[in-house]
């Protein structure tokens, strides 16, 4: 199922009759474009797309400190992957309910991965973080926007639940609330599920 209409993602076509989220691109010039606005954001569990597992997007970003890294590092970890950016208000919107959710899935070796494709890269995402109070989240980055191309997408917000095996097994375009119940033992589950194949514990990086 996707999300409804108001969460839906603007293209870079549709986008041109819209002159707030032009004046959103220009400032950033990034290739993506932000969806609408709402505070009423959506339970996830009722807009992203569940899928037989397939292999996720070859997506690549940095930390921080300027590291590369891949999906392949996380290898082991149920993951809640977004594409997101400071300038996209629906993802401003959302990125609490990630953060929220950071704590609780760390029992089970869960990890929120939210790549900025701010073209500032930390510079931007540093202050964001400590302007809300985000401290469970960590910094990653993708300021040349390619991982765009890589979900085959033009839009932020877009996410992707990948299992402790590596495999997509979910996505959403558009922002939602990830802090509910049924996300969280979505995610448990999925674990759970993996438990028996994986190594007990994997460290996160």
């Amino acid at each position: 199922m996707s999300v409804t209409s108001k969460h839906s993602l603007y293209s870079r076509r549709s986008i041109i009759a819209t002159a707030t989220g032009l004046a959103a691109c220009a400032l950033t010039g990034n290739r993506a474009v932000a969806q609408m606005a709402d505070s009423d954001l959506p339970d996830a569990a009722d807009g992203f797309e569940q899928t037989a597992p397939i292999a996720p997007p070859p997506l690549i970003f940095s930390d921080a400190s300027g590291r590369k890294l891949s999906l392949t590092d996380y290898k082991g970890h149920v993951l809640v992957v977004n594409l997101w950016a400071t300038w996209c208000g629906p993802c401003v919107d959302e990125l609490p309910t990630f953060a929220a959710l950071a704590v609780k899935i760390r029992p089970f070796a869960g990890l929120i991965l939210p790549i900025s494709i701010d073209i500032e890269g930390a510079q931007a995402v540093r202050p964001f973080f400590a302007l809300h109070g985000i401290a469970d989240l960590p910094i990653l980055l993708d300021p040349d926007g390619r991982d765009l191309g890589r979900l085959d997408t033009e839009g932020v917000p877009t996410t992707l639940i990948i299992d402790p095996a590596g495999r997509q097994v979910g996505r959403l375009d558009g922002a939602a609330n990830w802090n509910t119940p049924r996300i969280l033992a979505l995610l448990q589950s999925l674990a759970e599920t993996e438990s028996k194949t994986m190594p007990p514990h994997v460290t996160p990086l």
